[in-house]
């Protein structure tokens, strides 16, 4: 009575191009590869034309010594062929599990290939679907992104740097220094206080601040403070980024 059949047993048999190798089919009948390889040749001498189209060089690394040897490889019929003369209960059993795995591999091959076109109209939908799915989250979030963005440089008012510095997560000593040497902010000779240039100002960026202060002795002293704008605000949290030293 023959070994059962069993669909496991066809994994590794034959692949994907419907074709099995000298080296798997030594291994299954128990002969030595070189042996089979000969039988091959033979095969092939005996009918050139037929054996070239059924019987096809190839190589393996071996995977102990990682040397590369020879094999062929071999369609159904180049298979049904060379076996035809391998005798004995085990080798019968063998001829059909290796002809099964043919047949099995033929199927799967040609499910794969014979999707009607409503199948494929599926298929594509459904991709379709996912990618505007994602498509249109990411343009949600672009959208968000720009009304906040809109909303900042539309608002009024002004804050000065220390305070800019904490909504950019700097430290102020990082803006002030970032701020000088970019062309926004500047200091007179023999000035304490920064002032911001005068383009800046003009693009609506930057404004200046004028405080009075009451001194101990009673007189009054006008200080200038340089203050930056929400439109400002927005500008900067787009150009400092990259370079900005954030709070620890």
């Amino acid at each position: 009575m023959n070994m059962p059949v069993n669909h496991d047993d066809f994994n590794g048999l034959v692949n994907a191009s419907l074709k099995t190798n000298s080296r798997i089919i030594a291994e299954k009948f128990e002969k030595r590869h070189d042996n089979v390889q000969r039988d091959i040749r033979n095969l092939i001498e005996a009918n050139p034309e037929w054996g070239v189209l059924n019987f096809e060089e190839a190589t393996y690394v071996d995977a102990q010594n990682g040397q590369t040897y020879h094999m062929y490889e071999l369609t159904r019929d180049g298979y049904s062929m060379l076996v035809m003369g391998f005798t004995g209960k085990k080798a019968m059993d063998w001829k059909i599990k290796f002809l099964a795995a043919f047949g099995a591999m033929e199927e799967r091959l040609k499910r794969m290939a014979v999707l009607s076109g409503p199948q494929l109209m599926a298929a594509a939908l459904i991709e379709a679907d996912a990618t505007m799915k994602a498509q249109a989250q990411q343009i949600e979030a672009m959208r968000e992104d720009v009304q906040a963005h809109e909303r900042l440089v539309k608002a009024d008012g002004s804050i000065n740097i220390t305070e800019a510095a904490k909504n950019l997560g700097m430290r102020p000593k990082g803006l002030f220094d970032w701020l000088s040497q970019n062309g926004w902010i500047y200091k007179r000779p023999n000035s304490g206080t920064w002032l911001g240039y005068q383009p800046k100002c003009n693009q609506g960026l930057l404004e200046h601040k004028s405080t009075t202060v009451l001194r101990a002795d009673g007189s009054e002293k006008i200080t200038e403070q340089v203050r930056i704008t929400a439109k400002g605000l927005s500008v900067l949290a787009k150009l400092i980024p990259p370079t900005a030293t954030l709070v620890a």
